[in-house]
């Protein structure tokens, strides 16, 4: 089998291509500007493409002879994501599925999160539905690519996986975090939010049986057994590492610090911890059914939630 991982250059792109060394597949890695990790670069098992999502001529000769396509590549941290994320996502996207189609790919795989559903929570998790009401840009566009992903089932076998908060060393948001509170100047709003968590072990072990499983279909949401809030969450964190506990801050804020960090990323070109859309696509709860992921992908998780999990922060 022969898998394409776009963004594989980036962080969960390249975890996931790591976690697939150890099977028997060959990898094409798609990267844009950044470049593979030496580790990858290495192994006989990859071939390494650099593409330009804009530019469908570019994924002609990384597509050919692929089974299989697991799609991250995308831009984020990155002030006023309103302006461009219609364009890197939707229509790049669409880029992307004509050249699979063109390349006669078997099935597409797409990594999504439970926000495209909206606000849910454990009590009415997201189920796999398209047709949610979700307030961020990051959500809005992401679903579109969701509902387009899904129009295409005539050619090829169609996966989204919806995947919780990845936690674990190495992984940016986790180390980010850890940073700020370490300086004392982590913050967070008031109000509660659920969140629906993973482990990178679990969810490498969860992607992989979207490609490995050949009857792996449809919607899944990826995450773990437990049933936390956000605040909850990052206190534990903070407590484990040492840190100080994140202020509790309202949300004026919380934006305007986003806001700062924007402008500072527009004048300097350089990336955006924060942005106004990512706390507003933060301040919504989420969580959902993994009953499908159990019975297709991870019907046993090694941190069935993060209180087991961690010791890999």
């Amino acid at each position: 089998m022969t898998i394409a991982i776009t963004g594989a250059a980036g962080n969960l792109g390249s975890l996931l291509a790591e976690s697939f060394l150890n099977e028997d597949v060959k990898l094409h890695l798609l990267y844009h500007q950044k470049p593979l990790n030496d580790r990858l670069l290495k192994s006989d098992k990859v071939k390494a493409f650099k593409v330009d999502l804009s530019k469908p001529e570019t994924l002609t000769p990384a597509l050919e002879g692929v089974d299989t396509v697991i799609h991250f590549a995308g831009v984020l941290f990155k002030g006023n994501p309103q302006k461009f994320l219609p364009i890197t996502n939707t229509q790049y996207f669409k880029n992307l599925l004509a050249a699979e189609s063109e390349n006669n790919v078997k099935r597409m795989v797409l990594v999504s999160f439970p926000h495209t559903e909206g606000e849910t929570t454990p009590d009415n998790p997201a189920t796999g539905r398209l047709d949610g009401n979700p307030i961020s840009v990051h959500a809005q566009t992401r679903r579109e690519e969701e509902i387009l992903l899904m129009q295409n089932q005539d050619r090829f076998r169609c996966i989204i996986a919806r995947c919780g908060m990845i936690y674990g060393k190495d992984i940016i948001m986790m180390d980010a975090c850890k940073w700020f509170s370490k300086h004392w100047i982590m913050g967070i709003w008031k109000k509660p939010t659920w969140i629906h968590l993973i482990s990178k072990a679990d969810f490498c072990s969860a992607m992989k049986q979207t490609a490995l499983n050949p009857d792996a279909s449809g919607i899944y949401h990826i995450g773990d057994d437990g049933k936390q809030t956000l605040q909850e969450f990052v206190d534990d964190a903070c407590k484990y590492w040492g840190t100080r506990k994140p202020w509790r801050m309202p949300d004026w804020m919380v934006y305007t610090a986003a806001w700062f960090m924007e402008q500072w990323s527009l004048l300097t070109g350089s990336k955006s911890p924060l942005t106004r859309d990512f706390v507003k696509i933060g301040h919504v709860s989420y969580y959902g059914d993994t009953s499908r992921m159990k019975s297709d992908l991870l019907p046993e998780l090694k941190y069935p939630t993060y209180k087991e999990g961690m010791e890999t922060m």
